[in-house]
C-alpha cells in the first residue's frame, strides 16, 4: 500500500452556487462519505490551506486575484461571474483552499511523507483562464500548483493529464506557450467549452487533445489514451504528474454524453501511475474537477483513490 494524502476543507462544502446548480456541495459530501469506508483508514487526512496571493499570481494577474478577493456577496445572495459561475460569501475562501489543497499535495509528495495526493476540493479549476472565471471555476488550481512546484521545488518539466468530460481550456491556455509544461486531455467534442480540437498542439506539441464524439465509451477512451495520450506523456518525461480528475464522462452523468464505466477510472489511474513510477518517482497529485451524478461520482472517485493507494 502507498501513502496517499487527502486534502480537503469544510470551506469547500460552504461554497454554494445556488439551488439547482450542478456544482453543488452535495458532490463533495458524497465523495467524503465514500472515503469514510474502512478501505481508506490509511489515508493521511489533511486540511487544505488557502493559496496565497503570491501563489495565485504566478498564473493570474494581480488585478484579477485582488478582484476575486474583494468579492463580498451579501449574506444569502449570489454574484454571477459568468453565465455558469456563481459565488456566495464562502466561495472565495473555498477557491483559495481548492488551489491550496493541490499545492499542499505537491509539497507532500516532494517532501516525501506521501507517495501521492488527492485534493477533494471544489470549486473546480480547469476552465479558469488567467483573467476570467468560467465554467464553475474561479482559480486554475492545478496550473497554480504546477507553478508552485517550479518555484518552491525547482522542477522544470510538469505534466497535467485531464480526463474530465469537458476540455480544460484554462489549463491549456496557461500551458500552451511553455514547452516545459505538458497538457493532455480526453473530452467530449462538441461540448462545452468548445475548445480542445486535436489540431491544438501548443508551441512544442506539448498539448495533446483527445476529443471523443458524443456516445463514445470505454473502447474509444482507452484506445485514445493507450495509443496517443500515454505515449506522448511518456515521451515528455515529466518530473511531476498532476491529474485533473473529472468523473463526468461516466455514462450516468447528466451534463454530457460519453459512456465510461466506473472501471475506466481505475484503468486510467493505473496507467498514469505506471508512467509516473517509470519516469518521475511515482509522484502523482490529483485534484477533483467535474462529476455531477452523485452515485457515479462517489464510486468513481473512491476507485481512483483506491488505485492511488495501490489497493
Amino acid at each position: 500500500m502507498k501513502r496517499v494524502a487527502l486534502f480537503t476543507h469544510r470551506a469547500c462544502l460552504e461554497h454554494d452556487p445556488g439551488a439547482g446548480h450542478p456544482e453543488c456541495p452535495e458532490r463533495l459530501r458524497a465523495i467524503l462519505a465514500a472515503l469514510d469506508h474502512p478501505d481508506f483508514v490509511a489515508l493521511l487526512r489533511e486540511q487544505a490551506p488557502e493559496a496565497s496571493f503570491e501563489q495565485l499570481t504566478a498564473v493570474h494577474p494581480a488585478g484579477y486575484v485582488q478582484a476575486m478577493f474583494d468579492l463580498a456577496p451579501p449574506e444569502g445572495e449570489l454574484i454571477a461571474l459568468d453565465a455558469d459561475t456563481y459565488v456566495n460569501g464562502a466561495s472565495v475562501e473555498a477557491a483559495r483552499r481548492a488551489a491550496g489543497g493541490v499545492i499542499a499535495g505537491v509539497d507532500a509528495v516532494m517532501e516525501g511523507w506521501a507517495d501521492a495526493a488527492f485534493a477533494a476540493v471544489r470549486p473546480p479549476g480547469h476552465h479558469a483562464e488567467p483573467t476570467r472565471a468560467m465554467g464553475f471555476c474561479v482559480f486554475a488550481s492545478v496550473a497554480v500548483a504546477a507553478q508552485h512546484a517550479r518555484k518552491r521545488w525547482g522542477l522544470r518539466r510538469i505534466a497535467v493529464v485531464d480526463f474530465d468530460v469537458h476540455h480544460g481550456n484554462g489549463t491549456q491556455d496557461i500551458f500552451a506557450r511553455d514547452p516545459d509544461l505538458f497538457y493532455a486531455s480526453s473530452h467530449q467534442l462538441p461540448c462545452y467549452p468548445g475548445t480542445g480540437a486535436s489540431s491544438e498542439h501548443g508551441v512544442a506539441r506539448n498539448v495533446v487533445n483527445l476529443p471523443l464524439s458524443p456516445g463514445a465509451g470505454s473502447m474509444q477512451f482507452r484506445e485514445a489514451w493507450e495509443y496517443i495520450g500515454l505515449p506522448a506523456l511518456e515521451a515528455f518525461a515529466p518530473e511531476l504528474l498532476l491529474v485533473s480528475a473529472g468523473f463526468d464522462a461516466h455514462r450516468a452523468d447528466p451534463l454530457a454524453q460519453l459512456r465510461l464505466d466506473t472501471l475506466d477510472y481505475g484503468w486510467i489511474t493505473d496507467r498514469l501511475l505506471a508512467v509516473a513510477d517509470a519516469g518521475c518517482g511515482g509522484r502523482v497529485v490529483s485534484a477533483l474537477e467535474g462529476g455531477y451524478d452523485l452515485e457515479a461520482l462517489a464510486a468513481s472517485t473512491a476507485l481512483h483513490v483506491r488505485r492511488l493507494m495501490r489497493l
